[in-house]
């Protein structure tokens, strides 16, 4: 799994029909620190992420393994919407800020 920023979608009229109502999503990779990095991915959303979310994703087979895209043509999937994040007792990142 690796930690990422919902930054955009895709939309695609024409796609293979097991594709079809996937939302697609792109990503933008985070480094252990949570500092953007300069990578891309595009991952058909489980969990109903949104825009500016950090995400959870994996990538190749692992990708193929939740309810939503199994037996799906897809190499990348959101599968958590991270709430809080936690480095060496410092803390990286926080959804809800006090």
């Amino acid at each position: 799994m690796r930690i990422a920023e919902v930054v955009g979608s895709v939309v695609a009229t024409q796609k293979d029909a097991r594709l079809a109502a996937l939302k697609l999503l792109v990503l933008r990779v985070r480094d252990h620190e949570n500092r953007p990095i300069d990578e891309y991915v595009v991952a058909v959303d489980a969990v109903s992420a949104g825009p500016g979310d950090l995400v959870l994703f994996a990538t190749g087979s692992s990708a193929r393994q939740t309810e939503l895209t199994d037996g799906k043509p897809c190499d990348a999937v959101v599968m958590a919407v991270v709430d809080s994040w936690d480095l060496g007792g410092t803390n990286v990142y926080e959804k809800w800020k006090a």
